[in-house]
C-alpha cells in the first residue's frame, strides 16, 4: 500500500509527458469595439455585427457521438471596461422551456441553461463560470480543481433574458474588475455549455467525453484576443451591513440586539485579493438540512457562511472527505468572531496562494480562553494539470486566566498541522488522484500523530476503477479539522462498466463492485463493507440505483443502534449483516419529481433495519417550488431495544416574485432528536450584491426534553464599490 504515491507521481510523469491541450484548435476570436452595447437580450446592437460565432455545439448527453439537436450561437466583444456575450439558443420543441425558479446560482439539473467557463490563467485548474437559466436567474461561481464550480462566490454583473417560441436570448456584460487574470496574456481557455431539458441533452462547444461534466477545463477551447485586455485596475470593495435583532425563550426572557460589521475586498494584484471580515453576522446563512443519524462515528455538515466559502478550495479540499485536516466549522460555533483575514489567489500562472486568519472571542460562560486560527495552503502547477501543495493549520488559545493549569488540560493552548499532498490530473482526465501526508503537534505530545493516504481512479466512457488506501495513527489530532476515525487502516476499491444499447429508453446501464475494509493498527480487521451495485440511466434523464451489502462491525466503542438515547452494544460485540437498498430519480423535465429509495435487511445483533426515503418536488415556473423530504425507520431488535421507529420530515417553500426578491420557508421535524426547527428568510437584492434580509427562526424541543427559543433578525448590507 505504501507504494501507491510512487506509483502515481511515475503515472504523471508518463501521461503527461508531451501532453498538449486537447481542443487547442477550437478557437474564439474577441474584437474590441467602440460601439455601446445595450444589456437587454436582443441582440441588435451594431457592436455584434462582425463578431466571430461559437456555434455547431458537440453533444455530451446522453451520448458525446454526435452533434447537438438543435442550434446554439456565441457572439463576444469587449471595450475598456467590460467584455460582452450575447448567447442565441433555438428550441425545435417551439414553446418548451423548464425552470426551477428565479433564484440566483439554480440547480443545475434541473433547469435549461447556459454556462460560461472562463480559465484566464491557462492552466486548466481554476478560472470562472457564469450564466443563465432560461428565465434569466442568474449563475456565478469560481472554478477549482479542474471542473467544479463554487457558486459561493458573488461578482457584479448584469445579463438580461428574452424568449420566444423558437429561442431564448441571453446577454451578458462582465465588467473586467469583476474577475482575476493575468496582464498582458491574450489567450484564455474558454468553453460554453447548454442544457436543454426538452430533447434531454447537454452540449459543448468544444467536445468532451460523456464522463466528464462541460466545466471540465481540460477540454476548453481558446478565446484569442486581439490585443491584450485592459491592465487590471486597483479595486477596493466595502461591504458593511447593520442589522437588530429580537429573541425569545421558553422562559420568557426577551433579548434585543444591534449590530454592525461588514466586509472589506482589496485587489492587490490582478489576481490576489486580501478580504477582511469584522464583526462578522451569518444570521441570513441557510440552517443545516437536519439527517437521520445511525452512524457510529460524527456526521459531517457542510459549511454554510459566506466568509469561509469563497476560495475555500484553498484550503478545505487538502486530504479526503473524512480525513479533512481543516474544517471551517469549527471556528465560532457558539463564540463569536471578532475579526477575520483571507488573502488568497494566484500568484502568476503556476502558483496559487491561501492564508487565512481568524480572531475568536473569549467564552466568559466555560472559560473557554480566545483563539486563534491561522491556516496556510501553497500550491504548485505541475506539468499540465497536476499540483503539489502544502497546508499548515494553527490553533492557538490565549489569554489563560491565572488559574490556567486546569484549563489547559481541558482547551490545548496550541494545535498544529503540517502536511503535503500531490494531486493527479492527466491531461486528458482520464486518470485522477491523490496522494497526501500529514503531521499534528500538540503541547503534550499525545496529539502528535500522523496520518497517510494515496488513491488513483480511471474514467472512461465505459470503464470506471479506483483505489485508495488510508492510514491514520491514534494520536493524530486535528482540532480544527474533520477526523471522525481514527488508529485504523483502510483499503477500498471499486470497479464499474457501463453497457450502451444502440436503442431504446435506456441509455446506459451497468454493473459496479465495492470493496472497503478497516483494520486497527496491529492489521486485525474490525470492519468491512461489500457492495455490488447496477445502474440503469435513461434517456429522459431519469435513473435506478440497486445495491446488495454484506457488512461486519466490530465495535471499538459503546454504540447504541437506534440512535435515540436507548442501551449501548459492547464494545467488542461483532454483527454481520445482508442487506438490500434501491434509489429511483425522476425525470427533471415534470412539474412533479421525486426520488424514492429505501432500504431493507439485517442490522446490528441479529436485527432488522428498514427505511424508506423520498424527495417530492412541485413546480409552477418560474416563481413557486414546493420540496418534501420525508424519511422513515423501522428498527426490530432483541430486548432491551424491541422496536424503533422514527420520522423525519422537510418541506421548503421557495417563492421567487423576481430574480431579486425570494421568500423561502424550511420546515424540519425529527423524531429521532425530538426537534422541530422553523427557518423563514425574504431576501431584497435592492441593487448588486446589496441585499436586505428578514429572518425568522423558530427551534423547539419536543418531549421529553423541553426548550423553545424564537428570534427575527432584519439585516441590511451594501456593496460599495471603487
Amino acid at each position: 500500500m505504501q507504494k501507491l504515491p510512487v506509483t502515481l507521481i511515475l503515472l504523471t510523469l508518463v501521461l503527461q509527458l508531451n501532453a498538449q491541450k486537447k481542443n487547442e484548435g477550437f478557437r474564439l476570436n474577441i474584437r474590441k469595439t467602440n460601439l455601446p452595447v445595450k444589456i437587454d437580450g436582443i441582440a441588435d446592437d451594431e457592436a455584434w455585427e462582425g463578431t466571430d460565432v461559437a456555434k455547431d455545439f458537440y453533444m455530451v448527453l446522453p451520448m458525446d457521438i454526435d452533434k447537438a439537436t438543435d442550434k446554439s450561437e456565441i457572439r463576444m466583444t469587449y471595450d475598456d471596461t467590460n467584455i460582452y456575450l450575447i448567447a442565441t439558443f433555438y428550441n425545435s420543441i417551439p414553446g418548451r422551456y423548464f425552470v426551477e425558479s428565479l433564484r440566483r446560482d439554480f440547480s443545475f439539473g434541473k433547469n435549461d441553461n447556459f454556462l460560461l467557463f472562463l480559465d484566464p490563467f491557462n492552466n486548466q485548474t481554476t478560472g470562472f463560470s457564469f450564466g443563465s437559466n432560461a428565465a434569466g436567474a442568474q449563475w456565478d461561481g469560481t472554478m477549482f480543481a479542474g471542473g467544479s464550480v463554487d457558486l459561493n462566490w458573488d461578482s457584479k454583473w448584469v445579463s438580461e433574458v428574452t424568449r420566444d417560441e423558437e429561442k431564448w436570448v441571453f446577454e451578458m456584460s462582465l465588467p473586467f474588475k469583476s474577475i482575476r487574470y493575468e496582464d498582458g496574456v491574450k489567450e484564455w481557455g474558454i468553453n460554453f455549455s447548454r442544457l436543454h431539458l426538452a430533447t434531454s441533452e447537454k452540449s459543448s462547444w468544444t467536445p468532451i467525453p460523456r464522463q466528464f461534466p462541460t466545466a471540465s477545463l481540460a477540454y476548453t477551447g481558446v478565446l484569442v484576443w486581439d490585443e491584450p485586455p485592459p491592465a487590471p485596475r486597483f479595486n477596493f470593495s466595502l461591504i458593511p451591513y447593520v442589522l437588530g435583532q429580537t429573541t425569545y425563550d421558553i422562559d420568557g426572557n426577551t433579548d434585543y440586539e444591534t449590530k454592525v460589521g461588514g466586509d472589506v475586498k482589496i485587489s492587490l494584484s490582478s489576481s490576489l485579493n486580501l478580504d477582511l471580515t469584522i464583526n462578522p453576522d451569518f444570521s441570513q446563512v441557510e440552517v443545516d438540512r437536519q439527517v437521520t443519524n445511525l452512524d457510529r462515528f460524527e456526521l459531517f455538515f457542510p459549511e454554510r457562511r459566506q466568509f469561509f466559502l469563497e476560495n475555500a478550495d484553498l484550503f478545505a479540499s487538502f486530504g479526503y472527505e473524512t480525513i479533512r485536516p481543516f474544517f471551517s466549522r469549527r471556528i465560532g460555533l457558539g463564540i463569536p468572531i471578532n475579526a477575520g483575514l483571507r488573502l488568497s489567489g494566484n500568484l502568476g500562472d503556476k502558483w496559487r496562494l491561501g492564508v487565512m486568519d481568524i480572531q475568536t472571542a473569549k467564552d466568559e460562560l466555560t472559560g473557554l480562553p480566545s483563539q486563534n486560527f491561522g491556516v496556510i495552503s501553497l500550491q504548485r502547477q505541475v506539468f499540465s494539470r497536476s499540483t503539489i501543495g502544502l497546508l499548515f493549520v494553527n490553533k492557538q488559545s490565549t489569554n489563560y486566566p491565572q488559574d490556567s493549569d486546569s484549563l489547559r488540560s481541558i482547551y490545548p493552548k496550541y494545535n498544529r498541522n503540517f502536511g503535503l499532498e500531490y494531486n493527479l490530473a492527466s491531461p486528458d482526465n482520464l486518470w485522477n488522484g491523490k496522494a497526501f501526508l500529514l503531521k499534528s503537534f500538540t503541547p503534550d505530545k499525545q496529539g502528535n500523530g500522523i496520518t497517510q493516504a494515496a488513491n488513483i481512479e480511471y474514467k472512461s466512457r465505459k470503464w470506471n476503477w479506483g483505489i485508495k488506501e488510508e492510514y491514520v495513527d491514534s494520536l493524530y489530532t486535528a482540532e480544527v479539522g474533520y477526523v471522525p476515525r481514527k488508529g485504523y487502516f483502510n483499503f477500498n476499491t471499486f470497479l464499474g462498466y457501463l453497457f450502451f444499447p444502440k436503442a431504446g429508453p435506456v441509455v446506459s446501464h451497468g454493473p459496479v463492485g465495492k470493496l472497503n475494509y478497516y483494520f486497527d493498527e496491529k492489521i486485525k480487521e474490525t470492519d468491512h463493507q461489500n457492495i455490488l451495485q447496477y445502474l440503469i440511466n435513461f434517456r429522459n434523464r431519469s435513473s435506478i440505483s440497486l445495491e446488495g451489502l454484506n457488512e461486519y462491525v466490530e465495535l471499538l466503542s459503546p454504540f447504541d443502534p437506534t440512535g435515540t438515547g436507548k442501551d449501548s452494544l459492547a464494545t467488542g460485540t461483532k454483527h454481520r449483516w445482508n442487506a438490500f437498498r434501491f434509489e429511483y430519480n425522476s425525470r427533471p423535465q415534470s412539474m412533479f419529481t421525486y426520488t424514492a429509495g429505501g432500504r431493507v435487511g439485517g442490522y446490528y445483533e441479529d436485527g432488522t433495519l428498514a427505511s424508506i426515503t423520498s424527495e417530492l418536488g412541485y413546480r409552477f415556473q418560474p416563481y413557486v417550488s414546493l420540496s418534501s423530504n420525508i424519511s422513515y425507520n423501522n428498527i426490530k431488535l432483541p430486548e432491551p431495544w424491541n422496536t424503533t421507529e422514527f420520522w423525519l420530515i422537510g418541506s421548503e417553500v421557495d417563492i421567487t416574485f423576481t430574480n431579486k426578491l425570494f421568500f423561502a420557508t424550511l420546515f424540519q421535524y425529527n423524531e429521532q432528536s425530538k426537534n422541530f426547527n422553523l427557518n423563514s428568510r425574504l431576501q431584497w437584492r435592492y441593487k448588486p450584491a446589496s441585499d436586505l434580509f428578514l429572518v425568522y427562526t423558530n427551534n423547539e424541543l419536543l418531549a421529553p426534553f423541553d426548550g423553545r427559543i424564537w428570534s427575527i433578525t432584519l439585516k441590511l448590507t451594501y456593496w460599495f464599490n471603487k
